[in-house]
């Protein structure tokens, strides 16, 4: 795609885009994506305006170097810079400079193409249905990332609010908490907007989830708080997790015992309170039982104690 007159050029890109740091630890105040054509190794043109006051000349730099003006495929308008396609030695950080003072500084990043499954890489979870829930971004070769939470986000605007993460699980995800506006006295009618944004190697994805909050809720674990004989059987007291939406006669819980029978050392399982008494263990998970929310986590194993 590039003639032999920007060959000097090309290199010089090369050696500036070694020498630097590649990766991004967050994500730069300015910044445009740079959009591949189909099929095809570079973008479509890509235009940048020096973005502070003042009229006049100014010198834009590449990596700190100042550009030269020979290239045709690069134009220089005063405070205007128009790259005619941009491939991938021309990514990275372009600023204007007036005199010896940085005006602003812009990065190009291209967008990368979606090799990926993207509900692969964000993963979302809400303990209950209070105006909180969590997700994940599981890859840990993205260098930045971000998500933000509505349709200003998902449409581009300049208006979304972006999360950073909060932390990171022992898996090396990034975790985010999000928060949420929907009531949870009424059925939902309309999906949660999620949109992540991810840097890596100066390429950027971008993409955008949609779900309903009961699709995402999944309890903390319950915890039991007595077996009592009940004739042949235990009556097995189960409490919500604290986590868990109040009031609890609203927000109801489903409950399965999963039990090790002490004579035969079988497993079984009950949808109700009631269990036989010549058990061993027990343990317990939870859901909702008005929505397909997914199962709690299990329970620790509860050795129960014969007399």
């Amino acid at each position: 795609a590039f003639t032999l007159s920007r060959t000097p050029w090309i290199f010089r890109l090369l050696l500036i885009s070694f020498a630097g740091a590649r990766g991004l630890s967050d994500f730069p105040e300015n910044f445009v994506i740079a959009r591949r054509n189909d099929g095809e190794s570079y973008s479509n043109p890509v235009t940048l305006t020096c973005g502070g006051r003042g009229d006049g000349a100014v010198t834009w730099k590449f990596g700190g170097e100042v550009m030269e003006d020979s290239d045709p495929f690069i134009q220089q308008q005063n405070q205007t810079l128009v790259l005619d396609e941009v491939d991938t030695p021309m990514l990275g950080e372009y600023s204007c400079w007036r005199g010896n003072q940085m005006v602003s500084s812009t990065y190009i990043l291209l967008q990368e193409k979606e090799e990926e499954e993207f509900d692969s890489l964000l993963k979302c979870r809400a303990r209950s249905y209070d105006c909180e829930f969590n997700c994940s971004w599981t890859s840990s070769e993205y260098t930045a990332v971000r998500l933000g939470l509505g349709p200003d986000c998902s449409e581009g605007g300049e208006s979304c609010h972006w999360i950073r993460k909060s932390g990171v699980d022992p898996d090396g995800g990034l975790q985010f908490v999000l928060s949420h506006s929907l009531t949870p006295y009424s059925e939902e009618s309309s999906k949660l907007e999620v949109t992540a944004e991810a840097i890596k190697d100066l390429s950027i994805v971008r993409k955008t989830r949609r779900f309903y909050l009961r699709d995402i809720v999944q309890p903390d674990s319950s915890h039991i708080v007595r077996c009592k004989e009940v004739g042949e059987n235990l009556n097995v007291t189960v409490a919500p997790p604290p986590s868990w939406s109040i009031p609890h006669s609203f927000f109801s819980l489903e409950h399965e015992i999963q039990y090790v029978l002490r004579d035969d050392g079988r497993t079984e399982c009950s949808s109700t309170s009631l269990v036989p008494k010549g058990i061993s263990r027990l343990r317990v998970r939870s859901r909702d039982p008005l929505v397909p929310s997914a199962w709690s986590l299990w329970t620790p194993w509860t050795n129960v104690t014969h007399h």
